[in-house]
């Protein structure tokens, strides 16, 4: 029977000792960023002569080092983030991850042949949106975290030549990445540029926004971090080709002890008698890290056990009970024994990480050993109430294991540049010698004449002496041809250390020249294809007319916003439970096309390939269409259909506007994490057209596969929809400040966590006109929307603009004070 295909090992760091600590316990490669361009941005960085470090030491044990520029780059930042891309291939480097598309592109046209990685933020989930990857020409797309086994068969099927990664230990994030606004929204920080603020980490309350009754609290959109171990042959069965380990803010000695682990697990894998790790074999990656673990998503969704629920940090291994107090020491029975100095933490048998006690094992004495469970005694700095349970947060062993494990790694051979020399010389004349270097030589003679030798002739052991002591400098001495040189002769060591220093001098200038040449020409090369991609696009279209697109997901909310003045009507029929019927959205197709407006159906951005079926009904409507779901707007458009890109395509700058228009999109809504000048900057190519602008509304913060009101009630996902179609069809998330965000449960039983604020930017509307944007949306996705009054507000300020004159203020007095102006006027 063939053995199944190894996959890469993957493993982050974010210093050069976790570089160490990687490739010394069987990492294949690492994955790490530098100073800018990453999403990490405060901390976990290394500076370029920590990343050229990284590579030399990476590349002198077999590994490969992978650089992450995997956040989403604005128009003026393309040619800094290409040179910097530059740098970091001159430093070593053997791929990058990048997320954004038109990064992508014109990575592909500045430095043609290097490898490039699609993020997990690329958000692929499905055989379309590989396709598209594939269609990209990268060499491997990091799927979405919440892919099953199943989904991750599909896809290999559907592009057999594309690589695939997937993530099988570390954090995760509860929504998709690369769709999480939430951070971005709250505190400017956001996730798409490497600022995450971490909002899934905080504790909520969840209710029911009509009665007000408490469903839920605690940290209820934590999740746990993932462990995969249990499915690592399946993994590999299915066709990945790369596991990777999430944690580069981690130390070097988790890089240590996890890299450790799923190296020994998947030497199981390749002997072809995977079994499933036991305890005391999984017990170090609890040890180290953990907020308590998921197989995460591979066999399914876990519902309830998925969110950590009582505390949002590193827990550590539960190991026991207190089962008494004797004096200044705390009796316990535990299922691994306790070290002097370990970090213990004691909880309340109710759980909860507020109430809980916490110190450093002092003194420890065994009691006895039965069963595998030790009794100990242990120094406690104070008393712990009996009951309480037992959990080690740090334990000394694992720790100084991990940190000699690496020790022994050292720096990396420097990379060094060949040196030849060739001499020639007779009595009585100089010596001369020619030194060659990287398609450079310098030709140097010697300031003394070369006499007859008393003692030691000049030969060519000296010569390669002398001439080797390049010291610090780049180069290495290579062949050394002392044939022109008569023999007898001799030249004072002095001389020859002379000649040596002023060849290597001359020799560095010019190769500083060179690259100094090579930097202008990289840079010329940045320029005409950053040019080349505004000589590519099509002529701008002239402006139109101001169209207001108003976006519903209620049939009596479509009617509203057409009498109102809406031009469009967008209609989500996906949004919440449970669908209505498609006769009646029929019905209001029909309508809106008497009226003489047009209608445009939204299409979900996750789609699993199992619930691609349920979008048939809706595509055979024959309706134009939205969506941000890069596979679906690809597929779909070569079909021809009429597909505009929602906000969730991430489009941030002109080369991914151009690559969405190249894959068919009729039109495009920016990010709405860009400001009025960034928009400006992004559609100034088109004069605006194509272009519509998320004016009003909430956008969608997070999009979860977890839901948060099955879990609470510890239902089995997808088998629940009375919750929310009939007992809690309105419930909110409220954080510590007391903004609370609505969360509508999809038709694939999702959680889409909207804004707690709707975005109000209508005193934008001259800057957005003026950029020759025309089209705005107004988004109406909560119980209760006004939606009626509001369409008219807008269609009053909308047409104030349109004819010259300021922006009526009527939106802004129906709307009141609590509305946030979103990211028009400020940056992430």
């Amino acid at each position: 029977m063939a053995k199944t295909p190894v996959p890469e090992l993957l493993a982050p760091a974010g210093s050069l000792d976790a570089v160490r600590a990687a490739v010394a316990n069987g990492a294949n490669a690492v994955y790490c960023g530098a100073s800018k361009f990453n999403a990490r941005d405060d901390g976990a960085q290394l500076t370029l002569d920590e990343l050229e470090q990284a590579c030399l030491i990476a590349h002198e044990r077999g590994a490969r080092i992978y650089l992450t520029l995997n956040i989403l780059i604005k128009p003026r930042e393309m040619a800094e983030a290409l040179e910097y891309l530059g740098e970091c291939i001159d430093r070593g480097i053997d791929a990058a991850i990048v997320q954004d598309i038109g990064l992508i592109r014109m990575i592909q046209a500045v430095y043609p042949g290097f490898e490039i990685h699609g993020s997990t933020q690329l958000t692929v989930h499905d055989a379309s949106g590989a396709k598209v990857m594939q269609g990209l020409g990268i060499e491997r797309i990091v799927l979405a975290r919440e892919n099953s086994l199943a989904d991750i068969r599909e896809i290999r099927a559907a592009v057999p030549g594309l690589g695939l990664e997937t993530f099988v230990h570390g954090a995760l994030c509860i929504s998709y990445s690369g769709q999480c606004y939430m951070s971005g929204m709250i505190s400017e920080r956001s996730a798409n540029r490497g600022s995450c603020a971490q909002s899934c980490r905080k504790d909520y309350v969840l209710r029911d926004a009509a009665s007000g009754t408490e469903l839920d609290r605690g940290y209820l959109i934590s999740a746990k971090d993932l462990g995969a171990w249990e499915h690592l042959s399946e993994i590999a069965a299915a066709g990945v080709g790369c596991l990777k380990i999430e944690g580069r803010k981690k130390k070097p000695e988790f890089v240590a002890t996890v890299t450790k682990g799923y190296r020994e697990f998947l030497q199981r894998v390749e002997r072809g008698s995977f079994v499933e790790p036991t305890f005391e074999e999984v017990q170090p990656l609890v040890q180290i890290f953990s907020r308590g673990f998921t197989g995460g998503m591979y066999g399914g969704r876990e519902g309830r056990e998925y969110i950590t629920r009582t505390q949002p940090d590193n827990r550590g291994l539960e190991l026991g009970t207190v089962v008494a107090m004797d004096g200044d020491e705390v009796i316990v029975d535990v299922r691994a024994p306790i070290a002097e100095r370990d970090g213990l933490g004691f909880e309340p048998p109710a759980g909860g990480h507020l109430e809980s006690l916490g110190f450093s094992a002092g003194p420890v004495r065994t009691l006895s050993q039965r069963d595998g469970v030790w009794r100990q005694a242990i120094g406690a700095r104070r008393s712990v109430p009996v009951g309480w349970t037992v959990v080690r947060n740090a334990q000394v062993a694992l720790l100084e294991t991990a940190r000699a494990s690496y020790a022994g790694v050292g720096q990396g051979k420097r990379r060094r540049v060949g040196l030849d020399v060739r001499c020639f010389g007779s009595a009585g004349g100089p010596l001369k010698a020619i030194f060659s270097a990287a398609g450079h030589a310098v030709e140097l003679r010697s300031e003394l004449p070369l006499a007859p030798a008393q003692k030691r002739a000049l030969d060519v052991a000296q010569l390669r002496e002398q001439f080797g002591r390049l010291g610090e400098s780049p180069f290495v001495l290579n062949q050394l041809d002392a044939a022109g040189v008569a023999s007898g002769l001799f030249l004072p060591v002095s001389e020859l250390n002379r000649l040596r220093q002023d060849a290597t001098e001359q020799l560095m200038q010019q190769l500083g020249w060179d690259h100094d040449a090579e930097l202008g020409a990289r840079r010329e090369r940045i320029a005409q294809s950053i040019a080349q991609v505004h000589d590519d696009l099509p002529l701008a279209r002239m402006a139109g007319h101001a169209e207001l697109v108003a976006e519903v997901w209620r049939i009596e909310d479509a009617d509203a916003a057409l009498a109102a003045g809406a031009d469009e009507i967008v209609f989500d029929p996906f949004l919440r439970h449970p669908f209505p019927p498609v006769s009646q959205v029929a019905a209001l197709v029909a309508r809106v096309a008497e009226a003489g407006k047009r209608f445009r159906l939204r299409l979900p951005t996750i789609v699993r390939p199992e619930e691609r079926k349920k979008l048939d009904k809706w595509l055979a409507l024959g309706t134009p269409l939205l969506s941000g779901h890069l596979g679906l707007l690809a597929e779909l458009a070569a079909a021809g259909r009429d597909v505009h890109a929602d906000y969730a395509a991430n489009v941030f700058n002109v080369a991914t506007a151009r690559e969405l228009f190249a894959l068919g999109a009729s039109g495009i809504t920016p990010s709405v994490e860009l400001t009025v000048e960034e928009i400006a900057d992004v559609t100034a190519p088109w004069q605006g057209a194509g272009f519509e602008v998320f004016l009003h509304g909430r956008p969608e913060g997070m999009t979860l596969e977890h839901c948060v009101l099955s879990a609470a009630f510890d239902r089995t996902p997808t088998h629940c929809r009375d919750l929310c179609t009939k007992r809690h069809t309105d419930t909110r998330l409220t954080d510590p400040a007391g903004y609370e965000f609505p969360v509508a449960t999809d038709y694939a039983c999702r959680n889409r966590l909207l804004h707690s604020r709707p975005v109000e930017g209508s005193e934008y509307l001259p800057s957005l006109w003026q950029s020759g944007i025309r089209r705005y949306r107004l988004v109406f996705n909560v119980p209760g929307d006004r939606v009626a009054e509001r369409v008219a507000a807008y269609r009053e300020a909308v047409d104030a603009v349109a004819r010259g004159a300021a922006p009526s203020r009527r939106p802004r007095e129906v709307l009141g004070d609590a509305i946030t102006r979103g990211h028009f006027a400020r940056a992430v």
